[in-house]
């Protein structure tokens, strides 16, 4: 009777197991709890969970930057989540550089593109330094370039609510811009007394994507709020420009 039961008792054990999902790469996302965005990272997290099992992607998550002393060359891709690069020890600097040299994949959202003009490399890794914004209002965006993964699932007029982040020139050759901002939708120069900001003109990118020394760069402006992390539009975006960040493909050839 035990040599019977054994086997079958073996067998259902295997059975109840969960099945090992197979995933098509990795990720990790960094997103550190400062001022501004820690309301976001809850939400986010949910739906970037959410997302990876959507997608099949593995998903690791971070709110400290000691991570980048870990070995990062199995992430397919890294996102900085309202995460500003100041958040980086000079070592950590140089590990997330190498990483990039390597031929990974780099994900700036929102807070994370807006630097201080200290890390001169990763400022040209996002292609603009940023300058300004004015207050959080309802504005229409256009779709400048439909092959692109992070903008196929994209209405071509897109009404959003958001900081509308202001940029200097870029800083390196061959940007590819995927999205702009309508400014006559809003109004550039409503800010806090003391500050001006008078907008970007007719043409007024929020984001676009480059290859740059070996690595891959996508960078989208918007993601201020906690509720665009709950947004199935936004989220499309965003992955559509992880999934080029991490594998190098989905951008369509024009006919």
């Amino acid at each position: 009777m035990k040599s019977f039961l054994f086997p079958v008792l073996a067998i259902s054990a295997f059975l109840a197991r969960p099945a090992r999902a197979q995933t098509q790469f990795e990720v990790l996302v960094l997103a550190v709890p400062e001022k501004w965005h820690r309301d976001c990272i809850p939400v986010a997290k949910d739906s970037f969970q959410k997302m990876a099992l959507h997608h099949q992607f593995a998903l690791t998550w971070a709110s400290d930057p000691a991570v980048l002393d870990g070995d990062l060359k199995k992430y397919a891709a890294i996102v900085f989540l309202n995460t500003p690069s100041e958040e980086l020890s000079e070592e950590r600097r140089q590990r997330f550089k190498d990483y990039i040299h390597g031929g990974g994949g780099f994900v700036g959202v929102h807070m994370g593109i807006a630097t201080k003009r200290e890390w001169p490399w990763y400022e040209q890794l996002v292609g603009r330094s940023f300058r300004i914004h004015p207050y959080v209002q309802t504005a229409v965006m256009h779709i400048t370039d439909r092959n692109f993964p992070a903008t196929m699932p994209l209405p071509d007029r897109w009404i959003w609510t958001d900081e509308w982040y202001e940029f200097d020139d870029p800083l390196v050759p061959d940007l590819h811009v995927v999205m702009t901002v309508d400014e006559s939708t809003y109004d550039p120069t409503k800010i806090w007394p003391g500050q001006h900001a008078e907008g970007m003109g007719a043409f007024h990118p929020v984001a676009w994507y480059h290859v740059f020394e070996g690595g891959r760069s996508f960078v989208t402006a918007l993601g201020h709020m906690p509720e665009h992390y709950r947004d199935k539009t936004y989220l499309d975006h965003l992955y559509g420009g992880i999934y080029w960040a991490a594998t190098g493909r989905g951008i369509a050839v024009p006919k």
